[in-house]
């Protein structure tokens, strides 16, 4: 006969036991699916494949370009041959995905002409600002709408400046890094020459013949609202009390030898400092012939 104690003990015992199984059970079972929707899934595709590939494409030719070029025997980094090798080894994944791919890649018509060209409002658009989404705050695949000037991200069906295109019925829209221009939704490439002054000031540019007569032919230019102002000597906006950073720059820009070789963006290319892309980007635009408005 089993005393009170031992009948207890061995009660205890079974659901110890019991409740060992049922948590090594409930381990080795994959979760349960989520019974909701997560509100961020729209938001990370929010932007093309197709429009991906064109702006990875862009950053690797100027890879490609100073692939061959730096010589980083001083800091360790890898050069000629082996840096093309790797570039080499990165489009044939590249090749290999895209064919995996295959009928999720999208063919994008070309038009050269767009019934909502007239809409499009230059006096609006102000390329100066950081390129972010004003809906998502993303920097990636951001688009400027060409009718109001705002920045939306994406042109897929999901995307922001998707979205704004059928809620404000605005058409015309560029790509901030590949200077392509798309009419939404019906999402064709616009190819019209008479965007191309919108172009130069989203990117301006400048040959060396072009730098060279540049102290040689003075002449104003004419912004949209009439106003007339010398390239190289345009206002700079005040943004919280940075006179001092203003005047700097200005004097900067009066440097003839910094000049010219900051107007020409294959002096630094293979620059890996964003400070110095950027400075030679606002070189650039106050040096402009073909701006908008007359300040930077």
């Amino acid at each position: 006969m089993k005393t009170e104690r031992e009948v207890k003990n061995g009660s205890a015992e079974e659901e110890r036991e019991m409740k060992r199984k049922r948590v090594m059970e409930r381990s080795a079972s994959p979760p349960p699916p989520l019974g909701f929707n997560n509100p961020l899934l729209p938001l990370a595709n929010a932007y093309d494949d197709d429009d991906e590939d064109e702006e990875n494409d862009k950053r690797k030719s100027g890879a490609r370009a100073s692939g061959g070029k730096d010589n980083g025997a001083g800091n360790g980094n890898k050069v000629g041959g082996e840096a093309e090798k790797e570039l080499d080894d990165e489009d044939d994944d590249d090749d290999e995905a895209s064919k995996v791919r295959g009928k999720h890649s999208r063919h994008v018509e070309v038009r050269r002409d767009c019934p909502y060209l007239d809409t499009v409002n230059r006096q609006v658009l102000d390329f100066d600002f950081e390129r972010f989404c004003s809906v998502s705050l993303s920097n990636l695949n951001v688009y400027a709408c060409l009718v109001c000037g705002k920045y939306f991200q994406g042109r897929s069906q999901k995307s922001h400046a998707y979205t704004h295109s059928l809620e404000a019925g605005h058409h015309v829209y560029i790509n901030l890094l590949t200077e392509k221009v798309y009419c939404l939704p019906d999402s064709y490439e616009i190819n019209d020459p008479s965007l191309d002054d919108i172009r130069h000031v989203l990117n301006p540019r400048f040959s060396r013949a072009q730098v060279a007569e540049l102290d040689k032919n003075r002449q104003w230019s004419r912004a949209l609202d009439g106003s007339d102002y010398l390239p190289g000597m345009v206002g700079l906006n005040n943004i919280q009390k940075t006179e001092f950073v203003n005047v700097t720059i200005q004097s900067l820009m009066r440097v003839t030898p910094l000049r010219n070789f900051f107007l020409i963006p294959e002096n630094y290319q293979h620059c890996k400092s964003p400070l110095v892309h950027r400075f030679g980007e606002l070189f650039r635009k106050i040096w402009h012939a073909r701006n908008f408005k007359g300040q930077v």
